[in-house]
């Protein structure tokens, strides 16, 4: 025999079973599938969002040196990663249709502002299909260091880009020393390049 009863506010089963009586709570069933959903959003949180990729001594062992590229920039000159050596940079994946990339990106020309002086250099590879589009984003952005367009063999060559932004800090020699995937607060990556000066 079953007879569904209020009880403490919730709704409860009494099920007979054997002359002994068994609650059924529909709040324990809720809170059960809560402690579950929370345990599957932690654990997918720590594998998906993982923290900057620093390697002991400071340099990031997924890729010793960062890969050499010559692209063509916005204004039509050559861009070579190797002519920046001795300077800090951070090259910057992004796109003009993500949301988090607007958000970042005067951030970034905030910091290049900032760092000049100090020998930072800010690159912006879009992973756009149209360079009519990222000219017309750098423009309203006022983006004030250089921008080309890059391709899927390039965003390969830097470990596969899957989602954007994506962000590598290069120490004076070459070196990875961190990269930032997805939104960052803007001062983890100040922090990194500080701490290459």
């Amino acid at each position: 025999m079953t007879k569904v009863i209020p009880y403490r506010g919730a709704i409860v089963r009494v099920i007979s079973f054997q002359g002994n009586h068994l609650v059924e709570s529909v709040k324990s069933k809720v809170f059960a599938v809560m402690c579950l959903l929370t345990v599957g959003a932690y654990l997918a949180t720590r594998h998906w969002s993982k923290p900057p990729e620093h390697a002991p001594g400071g340099i990031a062992s997924t890729h010793s040196f960062a890969p050499e590229f010559s692209l063509t920039d916005l204004s039509g000159r050559k861009l070579e990663l190797s002519s920046y050596r001795g300077k800090v940079v951070i090259l910057d994946f992004w796109a003009t249709w993500c949301e988090p990339c607007r958000t970042e990106i005067p951030r970034l020309a905030d910091l290049q502002n900032k760092y000049r002086d100090r020998g930072l250099q800010i690159i912006g590879i879009s992973l756009d299909d149209e360079p009519k589009a990222v000219r017309a984003f750098y423009q309203q952005f006022n983006m004030n260091y250089p921008v080309a367009v890059g391709d899927a063999n390039l965003a390969e060559r830097y470990g596969g880009i899957l989602g954007l932004p994506v962000n590598f800090v290069i120490s004076r020699d070459g070196r990875i020393y961190a990269k930032h995937a997805g939104e960052v607060d803007i001062s983890l990556i100040e922090q990194d390049i500080n701490s290459l000066f």
